[in-house]
């Protein structure tokens, strides 16, 4: 039982540290037009990953699953919305956006390519790689 008491402390350090992470995020916001929208946006997870961390009973409660299901559709809406937008808007190179008015800008585009990006070619790779398909279990030589 002492592993199951520790894997817990380490789920509620997790939450914690997102917690603290999102309540940042939301802290930085002040220099954002936007800004209020921002705030929410990151307050919100903060909220509810710190109600984990201080309980993690709280997932079983109907209004802390509500406001996670609200808050994801939201920002499910708001990505498809911000992504119609720089469709629309965008002046023919995404460097022309917010993203990439700062002289770094390219180089955070880029590494936000390269972030989201690395576990799709990763998968790719060691699923097309014949010689690490050989050494799969059984089990695991039927996936997609």
């Amino acid at each position: 039982m002492a592993g199951g008491a520790a894997e817990g402390r380490l789920w509620r350090l997790c939450n914690l540290l997102m917690a603290a992470f999102f309540g940042l995020a939301a802290a930085v916001q002040v220099n954002d037009p936007d800004a209020g929208l921002w705030m929410v946006v990151y307050l919100v997870p903060a909220a509810l990953t710190l109600l984990v961390g201080i309980n993690p009973s709280v997932t079983d409660n109907g209004v802390w699953r509500s406001l996670c299901d609200l808050h994801s559709a939201g920002c499910v809406v708001g990505t498809f919305v911000l992504a119609c937008s720089l469709f629309v808007y965008a002046q023919g190179n995404i460097l022309h956006e917010e993203e990439g008015r700062s002289p770094l800008g390219g180089i955070r585009l880029t590494a936000a390519v390269v972030v989201a990006l690395f576990p799709f070619v990763s998968w790719l790779y060691v699923y097309m790689n014949k010689e690490m398909r050989a050494s799969w279990p059984t089990h695991c030589k039927t996936v997609i």
